[in-house]
């Protein structure tokens, strides 16, 4: 079987080095690498024949050592997905909506507690996402607006993720556990074709502390994927899943590609590949996309 091993670091030195460290570990197994490419300055692809990507994964992070690069080893055919899945709060952007808003009630403490323990896996999601809202009791539905402008940033790297893959032909759906007043923003801004996540209630201008049902949570995320693969015709090993919390594993680990972004220990453990060091591009590289490809701003 044909495998690609991609290496991606955040600089052309460290990723040239990570390159020959790898092919001196790959070399020491009796694996000789047919092809070994830039494909941008901060990323190498290595293609080679070989059939544990197990204990080859092991051989290669050995052989890194301590190089801050992030890799992922796959089959060489059908890299490129054609179906992506991805996770907000902490993935495509750089904060957690619903801690930003305890912010603003006095609350972020208390919040931020039980959104770590649930993003872990030590809470059931459901549940945790009610506990929390309900501290959200009173708040002005104007601090939405007010977080949205204040607190959401997209992550780097991720309007050219999304767009790249979009404009590939990949159908790009951001699914969040969090609240589509942020969601419908973010998918316009990020380049989504669509955006699915919960809703906050709201009684006279005010939150009520209470999020409409059914929750939006981890196995949501998994029937998205699945239902959303169904109905454009793709097999799940052409579909692609990035998130950072235990709400995203079940996609994640359904997904043909599972991406794990600055993720929890419990979620980067079953992913097929994390992004540690590098911004959201690298999941591009992972696909075998070439730098040239990438659809910039």
């Amino acid at each position: 079987m044909d495998l690609a091993l991609t290496l991606v670091g955040q600089d052309a030195e460290v990723s040239r080095l990570a390159s020959d460290r790898a092919q001196a570990g790959l070399a020491a197994c009796g694996l000789s690498v047919k092809s070994a490419s830039a494909l941008g300055p901060t990323a190498w692809d290595l293609t080679f024949e070989a059939f544990d990507l197990a204990g080859l994964k092991a051989v290669v992070r050995s052989a890194l050592g301590d190089l801050p690069v992030d890799l992922a080893l796959q089959p060489l055919a059908g890299r490129r997905k054609r179906l992506l899945l991805a996770d907000m709060d902490s993935t495509i952007i750089a904060c957690e909506c619903l801690d930003e808003l305890a912010d603003f009630a006095g609350r972020k403490a208390e919040v931020s507690a039980i959104t770590e323990r649930a993003m872990r896996g030590e809470l059931e999601f459901e549940g945790a996402l009610r506990e929390r809202v309900a501290m959200l009791a009173g708040l002005p539905e104007a601090e939405l607006e007010r977080a949205y402008a204040e607190r959401v940033r997209l992550n780097p790297g991720a309007r050219t993720f999304v767009a790249t893959l979009a404009a590939s032909g990949a159908h790009c759906v951001l699914v969040s556990g969090g609240f589509d007043v942020f969601t419908r923003r973010v998918a316009v801004e990020a380049g989504f074709h669509e955006d699915r996540a919960n809703r906050l209630l709201v009684s006279e201008g005010r939150l009520t502390g209470e999020v409409a049902e059914p929750i939006l949570g981890r196995e949501a995320k998994l029937a998205t994927l699945v239902s959303e693969a169904a109905r454009l015709g793709l097999d799940l090993s052409q579909t692609a899943a990035i998130g950072d919390g235990a709400n995203d594993l079940a996609m994640i680990e359904a997904a043909g590609l599972g991406l794990a972004y600055r993720a929890k220990p419990v979620v980067a453990a079953q992913a097929d590949a994390q992004i540690d060091h590098a911004d959201l591009t690298a999941a591009l590289y992972f696909m075998g996309f070439s730098e040239t490809e990438f659809v910039r701003d």
